[in-house]
């Protein structure tokens, strides 16, 4: 079983930074892909970001250039850096692993871009 939790979230202004973290926790090795999902409000959940094993990452086009995924293997921790935010970044986003064939998700942060 793997518990995930976020944090990080926040109100900031448009071309502001944010960083989440996601810190898992339980029993699991090498999971085999992390990453963030997003949901604004009246949307469907969106990937924004992952990883899959160590190297292969994917971004959406939405995001590429300003947001940046990482994990360190040792905290067992995903972050996603992101810069330049704009407004239409507003969302709740999740943190989500992969790990012996099962999907487990965060309770989700909230991420407003406003002015």
């Amino acid at each position: 079983q793997v518990q995930l939790m976020e944090s990080g979230g926040g109100l900031v202004q448009p071309g502001g930074s944010l960083r989440l973290s996601c810190a898992a926790s339980g029993s699991f090795f090498s999971p085999y892909a992390v990453g963030w999902y997003r949901q604004a409000p009246g949307k469907e959940r969106e990937l924004v970001a992952r990883i899959i094993r160590n190297s292969s990452t994917y971004y959406a086009n939405s995001v590429k250039g300003r947001f940046t995924i990482s994990r360190d293997n040792a905290e067992n921790t995903v972050y996603l850096q992101m810069t330049s935010l704009k407004p239409e970044d507003t969302a709740v986003y999740y943190c989500w692993v992969v790990a012996s064939g099962k999907n487990y998700w965060g309770q989700g942060t909230q991420v407003t871009v406003s002015s």
